[in-house]
């Protein structure tokens, strides 16, 4: 069967953020009643909903849906999880990869679960330095593994579009618990990602 895609939407939600859209756009010179520009407010009202959707989800019960009780102890690293978010600061994207490991300590989860929780906290407005944290603080406190790591790679629009207009920067951040504060640990975990 083909991927078939479903969307809900706010109707009350969208209709005002349709009619906000509608405005900007004639706000900076645009003839809204243009062909091309006539179902734009409604389709920009729907993607913000959809880019904004993380507001909705509870990345804690996705966790605790998918957790078993599992003897397993070393390291579980899923790498080269795309992420797509929106700068709080311009409402523009930044896009990259998300690589998490974690030790178990009594259970493990699903694994499409971790970039599950990446896309929660990346569907929000968002600086990538919160979107490590809440990531890992997510895994950490309710799997309550021996440690967990999280590394974000991201290229940001508002740096590459306007401002600075530097297109090949990339900005990383990372976060360590438990284990992985230990030197050892981390560098084997940033060697297995390839850093």
């Amino acid at each position: 069967m083909p991927y078939k895609s479903f969307e809900e939407y706010n109707m009350q939600v969208t209709d005002d953020v349709k009619n906000r859209y509608k405005s900007i756009i004639s706000d900076l010179g645009e003839d809204t009643q243009r062909d091309g520009l006539l179902k734009t407010p409604e389709r920009a009202a729907k993607a913000m909903q959809f880019l904004t959707q993380g507001y909705e989800q509870d990345p804690v019960a996705i966790l605790k849906g998918a957790m078993f009780k599992e003897s397993y102890n070393e390291m579980v690293i899923v790498k080269d999880i795309e992420l797509y978010s929106l700068c709080e600061h311009h409402i523009l994207p930044f896009f990259g990869k998300a690589h998490i490991a974690y030790i178990p300590n009594g259970y493990i989860v699903g694994l499409s679960k971790l970039p599950r929780i990446v896309d929660v906290f990346a569907r929000r407005l968002q600086v990538q330095e919160r979107l490590t944290e809440q990531v890992l603080d997510c895994i950490n406190d309710t799997l309550k593994p021996q440690g967990v790591a999280v590394v974000i790679e991201a290229s940001h629009m508002c740096m590459m579009m306007r401002g600075v207009q530097k297109q090949n920067s990339l900005t990383t951040t990372s976060g360590f618990r438990g284990q992985f504060e230990k030197i050892e640990t981390r560098n084997e975990f940033l060697k297995l990602i390839g850093k």
